[in-house]
Order: C-alpha cells, then structure tokens, then sequence
C-alpha cells in the first residue's frame, strides 16, 4: 500500500550533491530532511563498479582534487586514516604525432617533430601578435583557442581533441566555462622549451591528487554515506512526478512525499518533464542545453605493468587512431583496482585474436595484473556504434601502444551514461538565467552536475559543495557562490569553510550561522 511521509528538505540523488546537501542538513539539526537515489548505492557519476574477476573502473575518470576545506574535511571524516589514501604527483600526456608529448601539450611542444615545431610556435607568435591589438573579446571557443594558441597547435590539438572529448565542434562553445582548465601558453616559456629541449609539466589544480586505497571513488561517498543517519538517505527510490502545487514528490511504487523545500540533482531537462502542473515552457528550453554521453570501456590485462605504461595516470588522445579522447592507467591509482596477484583467472582474449597468436589457453593462471579506463564521447554530431566500441577501443589501445597485439586480458567492461557532459554552448548561461530562478519560484533547487549544468563546477569537490551551498540558500538565503561565481571559487575560495567550525548548531527556519556569512566575498563582490 502507498505510503506517504512529510519532511522540511527532500533531496533527490545521492550523488556528490546530495550527500553534500545530507552532510550540510545533518550539520545544521534540520529537524527532518530525507535524500532519496534510484540506485542500489551512493555515489551517482563518481561510483564504482567490479567486474566479475574482480577489477575496480569508476564510472569516468576522477581524481580527488579540492578547492574546499569543508570539502576536505569531510572526506577526512569519512576516511580518516592516511592508509585510506594514496598520494599521485600527476603524470599525464598527449599522444601526438606517434609520440607522448607531456600534459600541458601547449608549453611542450618541443617534443613535437621539428616541422610541427615550426608550425605551432609561427601560430603562437602570430596570434600574440594579434592579441596586442585586439579589442574585442572572443565571441567562441575556437576564438578563444585561435588567440590564445594560434593555427598550429589548434590544428595538432586543440580542435581535434576538444571535438573528441565535447562531441561538438568548439565553434558552438563559449569560453567563459575555462576559468584554470585549459593551460595558456607563455610564449617565452614554449620558445626556451624548443632551444633547450626541456618540457614543463605541473600545471594545473591536479598536479598532484589524492584516490582512496579501497573500492575506488565510489568508495569515498559509501564512506561518507555511513557518517550520516541510516534513515535519512534512501536508497533504489525513483521519483517519477514533482507536483509543485503540492509540494509533493511521488514514488515509483506510488509513495508519496511532501516537502517544504525541494533539491533536485537530476539532470534539469528530465526534471521539466516530470512537473505537474506541466511547465511547456520550461521543457521547451531545458531540451536545448546539449550534452553528450559518455561511453567507459575497461580492460585488466594479465600480466606486469609494461615500462612504457611505468607511472602514467591519464593520456590524451586527440587523433583518429583511437575512439578514445582520455586512457587512464586506472591500476596505477590504487593496487585493490586490480585483483591480487595470486588470483587464478582464464584469459578471456588477446589484445588482437585476429593475428593468430596460437590456440587460446583458457587455463586460470595467476596475474600479475593491470588495467586500463577509456573514455567516448557521443552526441548527434559524434555518432557512435555502442555494437562495435569496445572492439573499436581495444584496437586503438594498440594503435597508440597502449597495449600490444600478444597481451591477455583477463576482465572487459563497458558502461555507457546518457548524460556523461553538460556542454557549455553559447545559449547556454541565457538558458539557465531562466531556468533556475524558474525552478526555485517552484520551491526547486536544480543542483549539481546536471541539475545547474555548470561544467565548470562539476568535479566532485564543486558538486559537493553545491548541495550545501543549495541547503544554506534553502534554510538562510545565503549566496550560493560556486553556482554564481565559478572564477572566484576555482581562484581562491578553498580555505574559508570547515566542517569542524565552532558555528553554534542551527535549527530550521533560524538565522545563519557563523560560518555561513562570507564576509570576504560579499565585501569583494557587493557591487557584483
């Protein structure tokens, strides 16, 4: 029989998002909230799954890299013990003119032949030169690119890469998303690279990175789930209707929740769909923010780590000769990805069967193993044939040396995600300037990777904070700064918000704590 139950909060995902939004409410003692997820588990895009022979691949390639010290402490809570963790320094490349050029491509392309050296450094030196004297700025991506980079190298890599990963032409992005993602060339530093035949490679907020020992990242938010109340998150529970008259959210199995306040971290174009009374206008426009699938095939391979694989954590692949635009050496981050060496399994394949490498022995032997996750991209101008892609990966694999023809494997995976990439298109912010205020009148708080469609605060550590922020606006009306400022988050808002504040304990409905008021940012964004 239906059931129906009332709370102040009801949040829907137990992704990133939703658990930051459960550990923020729980923080505050609202007196009653509920986070309900249609999975089986935690986690959302930043799960985990094992394959039958036992080898981890998360659903995407993430690392843990922060921006946040609530963030932090949070997972600090959750797994506190340093064996809980492993430490990366950031070994990444480009796989480029049949060499790997050391991640970021644009300060190294003195690893690139001497004619494509040419080629990039003359557009680089054309398009400073062209900087000096420009008024405007870009109006796309491939501007953006054009200004920044020249010719050479967004022909080498850029406009071939970019096309790869986004699955649409960089002519139809804007670039206000950019922000610390995308390495700007220094000229003289490029210039001195070519002469001394030198590479710079630790750029960036993921120069160096942290992965849980155990379960992958999925791992991290089953941990994070077990420091919050039993009750409070709920699991394989589908919301098909939100009626926003009502402020009532119906079950799969025809319960019933009433809320005050709604956090949703669906995708908002499948939340549209889902109101009652029908908002036309609204799915209208929530079917024209674009995004692209993403595929995730996994391979565990028998056998020692090859030196050339050595300590690489991802590549990236811009060319043709792969499906894949990103590989990483997933057995690199933590050595429960793999199973155990002394673990007995029959090889399934070689690399390439076709070559004839001798009747397959179907014996279960003992590993070593390693294993790589690869990643592609899908949209209407980048069609894919799911029939054929994980043959199509695994001869790519080869193709770029990944693996060789003789290698065993051992484990295949493959997982595919409807919405795998919230595309920055050039519409993109005139849509969500109406569609979320829209949405909130309604009581809805759109969150999250694909619930505010924020590509530049869609890592785990933004989506997190996300939630919270949503839940300091839900119960205080305080600003929700990652949403609205992206460039002052990924800049410097990193250390002013701790878990472990001495903020007295909140009730709903009453005045913000402490810790909420950033008076840094509102004195340096009042006139914002």
């Amino acid at each position: 029989m239906p059931k129906a139950e009332k709370v102040e909060v009801l949040c829907i995902g137990a992704g990133p998002t939703g658990l930051g939004a459960a550990k923020r409410l729980n923080q505050l003692a609202c007196p009653s909230w509920l986070v309900v997820d249609s999975c089986d588990e935690v986690g959302g895009l930043a799960s985990t799954d094992v394959t039958a022979q036992g080898f981890l691949f998360d659903v995407g390639g993430h690392v843990i890299f922060s921006h946040y010290k609530y963030f932090d402490d949070c997972l600090d809570e959750a797994l506190p013990e340093p064996e809980d963790w492993q430490h990366h320094q950031r070994v990444s490349y480009v796989r480029s003119r049949n060499t790997w050029v050391p991640y970021p491509y644009q300060n190294n392309i003195a690893m690139l032949p001497k004619e494509d050296q040419v080629v990039a450094l003359t557009g680089m030196i054309d398009a400073y030169a062209a900087a000096k004297t420009a008024t405007d700025k870009p109006s796309n991506f491939d501007e953006w690119i054009m200004r920044n980079m020249g010719e050479g190298i967004a022909n080498l890599f850029m406009r071939p890469y970019n096309f790869k990963v986004w699955a649409v032409p960089a002519t139809k992005m804007q670039c206000e998303w950019l922000g610390e993602r995308v390495s700007v060339p220094d000229l003289k530093l490029t210039a001195t690279n070519i002469i001394l035949s030198t590479v710079t490679s630790n750029w960036g907020p993921n120069a160096t990175f942290r992965f849980p020992s155990r379960e992958g990242t999925g791992g991290i938010w089953k941990a994070v789930r077990k420091t919050l109340p039993e009750s409070r998150v709920r699991n394989s529970t589908v919301i098909i209707k939100i009626n926003t008259t009502r402020n009532e959210a119906t079950t799969s199995t025809g319960d019933v929740i009433a809320y005050r306040s709604l956090l949703s971290t669906m995708p908002v174009d499948v939340l549209c769909k889902m109101l009652h009374p029908p908002r036309d206008d609204l799915v209208k426009l929530s079917q024209n923010l674009f995004f692209s699938t993403t595929h995730v095939i996994g391979i565990g391979i028998r056998g020692p780590r090859p030196a050339r694989i050595g300590d690489k954590c991802w590549l990236y692949f811009p060319e043709d000769d792969a499906p894949f635009y990103r590989a990483t050496v997933f057995s690199n981050y933590a050595l429960a990805n793999v199973p155990p060496s002394d673990a007995k399994l029959p090889t399934l394949r070689r690399a390439n069967e076709k070559e004839g490498y001798g009747r397959l022995d179907s014996t279960e032997k003992e590993g070593p193993y390693w294993s790589l996750l690869l990643e592609v991209a899908e949209s209407s101008y980048k069609p894919v044939n799911a029939d054929t892609l994980v043959e199509e990966t695994i001869k790519g694999a080869v193709a770029t040396t990944l693996m060789h023809d003789s290698d065993e494997i051992v484990s295949l995976y493959y997982r595919s995600f409807l919405h795998g990439y919230p595309t920055p298109t050039l519409d993109r912010n005139a849509q969500l300037q109406f569609l979320l205020p829209e949405l909130k009148k309604l009581g809805i708080w759109s969150r999250g990777r694909f619930g505010s469609w924020k590509y530049e605060v869609a890592n785990q550590d933004h989506s997190f904070m996300l939630g919270v922020e949503a839940v300091d606006s839900i119960m205080f009306g305080a600003p929700e700064i990652s949403l609205h400022n992206p460039n002052y988050v990924n800049g410097k808002y990193n250390t002013e918000r701790q878990l472990t504040s001495n903020a007295p304990t909140a009730t709903f409905g009453a005045a913000p704590a402490a810790d909420i008021i950033l008076d840094d940012f509102l004195t340096t964004n009042s006139a914002k």
